[in-house]
């Protein structure tokens, strides 16, 4: 069956990429123009970006026209792979280190970046293993299994170092775990739990914890930790309402590192300032979520919930943090900002994740009726207190109207009592 393409998801994200196009450009010019390495070509930067796009389309409309039920039976052996990928960057011989970090595997000229692929790769297996234990999913034992999965993602993650993805993939996980019905306080004491863990990684390592007290005041080591916020605030503050203009920015200049990768949201301020700038950017990502969000809700069967869920969490939630990060409102951590930051292996998988949001969104949406109750259900977004299924009151009962569920099935005698029918 033909599927429908959603014309309003995809106009936030063509925003997007079209503010990516153009401030990469801008951003990265100067850099480029000036080094023999990018043969001192302006466009350098911005053809890269172009092709790994152009790769990000391809990836996109794959997982759009794929049959996402069928793959869904490999959901295990794709994540043991994106495991062996993230053992593989620890080995010397496939990785290089870089920064102090080792996050790509080299292939020649070329690199590619595991954790990217985790990323995605979880989501996936995460929805087709919380959607198979629907009926279970609030007993505590029954994702100690999933618990223990995504805690040697995480800690492989966290080892190379990348404390930032490492994060991401902790607000999707708590935010797939909210859609497929777990109990409020579990989500309050799992979230507790894993403050904790990463308050005691920052605490052991002397570099993160000197970004934090950069993060409390930049300008006692202004030329060190806090060197790179100091940057980001002023040209924020320089672009202010208005900004300097398309191209004139003086940050990106050799003053401002990561200019067009984790930082290209603050020279979007600087020359485009709050109203062209940083609020339309803001929008177009809660937009996004919007309606990512909507065809969560509205997909047909709890897999495809919790995969439109993820996607919609993980690029949500990463922008956000990335945006936090550039306004000194949250502590410098290193991830790119969706769509804008000059694009790898992250852009790739973030399009890739794309497809299967519109791969959900493009799905027929089942009407059902009363007598239909025993084949299929409608999901709703969100857990609810209590195991019970919410029945509406008299004045509310339409004929055949079905009240809505979580991300879990129900079982038939739960449906038929969520059902009325007159008589």
């Amino acid at each position: 069956m033909k599927k429908k393409f959603d014309t309003f998801m995809f106009l936030p994200i063509l925003g997007l990429i079209l503010y990516g196009i153009i401030m990469i450009f801008s951003a990265s010019s100067p850099t480029a123009a000036l080094s023999p390495m990018c043969n001192n070509d302006p466009y350098f930067f911005l053809k890269r970006h172009l092709i790994w796009l152009g790769i990000g389309f391809v990836a996109m409309y794959f997982a759009y026209k794929m049959d996402v039920n069928q793959w869904r039976k490999y959901a295990v052996p794709i994540m043991v792979l994106a495991l062996f990928m993230l053992v593989l960057v620890m080995v010397p011989g496939l990785s290089r280190e870089v920064l102090g970090a080792r996050r790509y595997l080299y292939f020649g000229s070329q690199t590619f970046q595991p954790s990217e692929f985790a990323k995605i790769a979880m989501i996936f297996w995460l929805a087709d293993a919380l959607a198979r234990r629907k009926e279970n999913v609030r007993k505590f034992k029954t994702l100690l299994g999933i618990f223990a999965v995504v805690g040697v993602i995480v800690i492989l993650i966290e080892k190379q170092p990348d404390l930032g993805t490492t994060i991401v993939i902790g607000g999707t996980f708590l935010g797939m775990l909210f859609l497929a019905g777990v109990k409020i306080w579990q989500l309050a004491a799992i979230s507790v739990a894993g403050v904790a863990i990463a308050v005691s990684r920052i605490l052991e390592e002397s570099y993160r914890m000197a970004r934090i007290t950069a993060f409390l005041d930049p300008w006692k080591d202004s030329q060190g930790a806090g060197y790179q916020i100091i940057q980001s605030l002023i040209a924020l503050g320089s672009g202010g309402l208005h900004g300097l203009g398309l191209g004139e920015s003086r940050q990106k200049y050799f003053y401002l590192p990561e200019k067009f990768t984790d930082f290209i949201f603050a020279i979007t301020g600087e020359e485009l300032g709050f109203y062209f700038g940083t609020l339309p950017i803001i929008i177009l990502f809660l937009v996004f979520l919007y309606k990512g969000l909507r065809i969560s809700a509205n997909a047909k069967d709890p897999f495809m919930c919790l995969l439109a869920g993820g996607v919609t969490f993980q690029i949500a939630f990463q922008a956000f943090v990335n945006m936090g990060v550039v306004s000194s409102m949250l502590p410098c951590t290193g991830i790119p900002l969706p769509f804008i930051s000059f694009g790898g292996t992250s852009l790739v998988f973030t399009m890739f994740s794309i497809g299967f949001l519109m791969n959900v969104a493009g799905e027929p949406r089942r009407s059902v009726e009363a007598k239909d109750v025993d084949k299929v259900t409608k999901p709703r977004f969100g857990p609810r207190e209590s195991g019970e299924i919410e029945i509406p009151s008299e004045k509310e009962r339409d004929p055949g109207k079905i009240a809505r569920l979580s991300c879990k099935l129900p079982s038939q005698e739960e449906a038929r009592e969520a059902t009325y029918i007159p008589q």
